[in-house]
């Protein structure tokens, strides 16, 4: 049994110790955020957060959660109704603004990544944000730029 928190939430999972923290998320607790890409750590699509650090479940066993805090996209926001763009994470609110998405299977991946940086490094140059390692097929990463720096003013 794996004990956490996910999201604010405390959870208890039945899971063999080497099963990837990403497949009990998206399995056994449904959180669907965290997408799988490549399985191996190489295109950053189900980036989330651990202990409030940049983290890839594709390749984090259960076990090295447990009495531990994962943050994915779905916990970014504060509780909000359907419309209500103040709830969200400044980063969420660039992403928006700049029309970020095109297909937005990485997008979830993509801004955890951001927030990460922006923890980081609250005023990223060009060189920081190229840094980020998410692969976006699409090719969104003049809007992705344009967002995290739109993210780094919306929070000062």
């Amino acid at each position: 049994m794996h004990e956490f928190v996910v999201n604010g939430r405390q959870v208890s999972v039945d899971a063999p110790d080497d099963l990837s923290l990403l497949w009990v998320l998206r399995d056994k607790l449904g959180v669907r955020g965290p997408k799988y890409g490549c399985g191996i750590g190489v295109c950053h699509a189900c980036t989330s957060h651990l202990d409030g650090e940049e983290m890839l479940p594709c390749i984090t066993p259960v076990s090295d959660v447990d009495g531990r805090e994962v943050t994915t996209i779905e916990g970014l926001a504060a509780t909000m109704g359907d419309e209500d763009i103040d709830a969200l994470h400044p980063v969420q609110r660039a992403w928006l603004e700049e029309d970020v998405a095109q297909c937005g299977y990485c997008q979830p991946g993509q801004i955890m990544a951001a927030v990460a940086l922006l923890r980081r490094t609250p005023n990223p140059t060009d060189e920081d944000i190229d840094r980020i390692e998410n692969v976006c097929r699409c090719g969104t990463y003049f809007r992705i730029r344009r967002a995290i720096m739109r993210a780094a003013d919306l929070q000062k």
